[in-house]
């Protein structure tokens, strides 16, 4: 029996007066626009994960209890299974800005039903299916 690797990673859907958070990479990383998150490192939960990236990649401080599990992706690859826990919030405190700036050139808010062009492929599917109440879905 084939013994697969499994990679373990949190996205964040932060609302702001009807918006979202995007990240927008930098043109080596790609140029699009994304969510805030990363992968669980192996001493943390998914909600401590989220909320060290959260701070890391944007400046913002979310608290375990105001993130709300809303999407659960499955991803196939090279024999990697990738599980992404997508948690909404409402709240957060801290001042908002790309903090990584090998990877991000900026934050901005989008409304849903006017997403930029340049959105990941992934983020795309998964707001699609967060918007239709889908909790689980492959890509």
């Amino acid at each position: 029996m084939a013994i697969h690797k499994v990679l373990l990673k949190v996205r964040l859907i932060l609302y702001h007066k009807g918006q979202i958070l995007l990240l927008k990479q930098t043109k080596p990383n790609g140029g699009n626009y994304t969510l805030v998150g990363g992968n669980v490192e192996s001493w943390e939960t998914a909600p401590q994960a989220l909320i060290r990236e959260a701070y890391e990649e944007a400046g913002v401080m979310v608290k375990e209890k105001d993130l709300q599990l809303v999407h659960v992706l499955q991803k196939v690859k090279n024999n990697e299974h990738r599980l992404t826990l997508y948690f909404k919030a409402y709240r957060w405190e801290g001042q908002l800005m790309a903090r990584e700036v090998h990877k991000f050139k900026e934050c901005e808010w989008f409304h849903l039903d006017k997403l930029p062009k340049n959105l990941t492929q992934t983020v795309r599917h998964v707001l699609k299916n967060y918007r239709d109440g889908v909790m689980f879905s492959v890509f």
